[in-house]
């Protein structure tokens, strides 16, 4: 049994093991840092700690949804992995759920997405497909 954070992008749902996850927080002033990526929307001051702010969208080559509403309804992530503290940038977070291992597929095959290469398997609930992200592979470099 894992418990995860559901959130969503353009009206899909994804999911990050709960123990990576540090809060949820509102959309910060963010200052943008010269000469990086282009999904790294900058760094924001967090009770003290400066921490890197990801666009998922953008990360993952998605186009912006218009009824997505604006950026300021946005919610960050912040999560912790390997001692480094990153916030995510998503539309929602919406869940936490239980996930049994039995509800849960390996990564899809799919020809020429580079999406696939984020995602560590696929959770089956009922009516709900949840993608199940691996943070690792999201914050490496390109």
């Amino acid at each position: 049994m894992e418990k995860v954070i559901v959130f969503q992008l353009n009206d899909k749902e994804y999911a990050l093991p709960v123990k990576q996850v540090l809060s949820i927080e509102k959309l910060q002033h963010i200052t943008r840092v010269p000469l990086t990526a282009p999904f790294v929307l900058g760094v924001m001051n967090l009770r003290g700690v400066i921490v890197p702010v990801i666009d998922l969208k953008k990360r993952f080559g998605m186009e912006e949804d218009d009824e997505a509403g604006s950026i300021r309804d946005s919610k960050l992530i912040i999560v912790r992995i390997s001692d480094i503290e990153v916030g995510l940038l998503v539309d929602e977070a919406t869940d936490v759920l239980d996930l049994n291992e039995d509800t849960v597929e390996p990564e899809p095959e799919v020809v020429n997405s580079s999406k696939e290469e984020f995602i560590s398997g696929v959770a089956n609930l009922d009516q709900r497909l949840l993608m199940l992200l691996d943070l690792e592979k999201i914050l490496m470099p390109i």
